[in-house]
């Protein structure tokens, strides 16, 4: 089964949607590309193509990594396979 999203390092906190989309309530799974292992969750959220999905629980003021990179900070508290993108994400830089 191809995976639904990538995640390249194992403390990232979201993965990438690698499919046109991912709908509420879909059972996904994730490769993991630095450890070369499949997660599954449950989509709480539709996400398409190119967007992030959470891969666990995230409250307010943590950092957002992706790609192993500090990508930003949650803005609201964020729930395991929800989508994350600018409504609940900004950039620390201003």
């Amino acid at each position: 089964m191809e995976p639904h999203f990538i995640v390249h390092e194992s403390t990232d906190t979201v993965g990438v949607v690698v499919v046109d989309i991912i709908n509420a309530g879909e059972k996904v799974s994730g490769w993991v590309m630095e450890t070369d292992e499949t997660i599954t969750m449950m989509a709480t959220a539709d996400i398409p193509l190119g967007h992030k999905l959470a891969l666990r629980e995230i409250n307010k003021g943590d950092t957002i990594t992706k790609y192993g990179q500090d990508i930003g900070k949650a803005v609201a508290d964020i729930s395991s396979g929800e989508h994350v993108h600018v409504h609940n994400v900004k950039t620390k830089r201003w």
